[in-house]
């Protein structure tokens, strides 16, 4: 059995973010059935207006895919790593809504920490493990929203502690009763935590 680094980075690609390093292992590992389900790619648009066709195939989904993706840009400029050729499903496709994730969350127990807990804490209190891969599906406001409360909102950020909540009574910059993700996905980690956050944490 290969190490757990060797199992995410393979071929210049890293499975749990879905990136890889270059246009043609993108699509590589893109059209592999068990990365990417054609029943959800065919419902896919190509652009965002309503109007805009979809993807005759899986191949040319992940085509268009590894060459277009705004997830993989900061500041419209620059990219947010070495990694920025994605395959995975655009978080707003029709089709990839809450039900069809909450699918891929098949024997998945969605626990809430305690503020300042790991992932890895809370799944080990509760006899499992933390799931890392599965942190990308919860990693998405329509999920968040759907097992915490989110009043202050569902806000991009940057920290190893994502998906999570802010609590109540933390410092009014870090946006007390918001949700917050992380777009660069290679920062999900079972084992990250913040003293003013609760995490929304995949044990199996």
């Amino acid at each position: 059995m290969l190490p757990r680094e060797r199992r995410e980075i393979l071929l210049g690609c890293n499975l749990l973010s879905q990136c890889c390093n270059s246009y043609e292992y993108c699509v590589s590992c893109c059209v592999n059935p068990a990365r990417t389900l054609k029943e959800q790619v065919l419902n896919v648009k190509i652009a965002k207006p309503t109007t805009a066709g979809t993807y005759g195939s899986v191949f040319d989904f992940c085509a268009g895919r590894c060459r277009h993706n705004s997830e993989s840009v900061v500041h419209e400029n620059a990219y947010l790593s070495d990694f920025h050729h994605c395959f995975s499903m655009p978080s707003n496709a029709s089709g990839a809504g809450v039900t069809q994730l909450e699918g891929r969350l098949s024997g998945i127990s969605v626990i809430i920490g305690r503020q300042g807990e790991s992932c890895d804490s809370v799944c080990k209190s509760s006899g499992q493990s933390c799931v890392l891969n599965k942190l990308i599906l919860l990693n998405q406001c329509e999920i968040i929203q759907k097992y915490m409360s989110c009043k202050g909102g569902c806000l991009a950020s940057m920290g190893a502690d994502q998906p999570a909540e802010v609590a109540d009574d933390a410092p009014s910059n870090l946006n007390p009763t918001a949700c917050l993700y992380t777009r660069i996905q290679s920062m999900l980690s079972c084992d990250g935590s913040h003293r003013h956050t609760r995490r929304l944490c995949p044990c199996a």
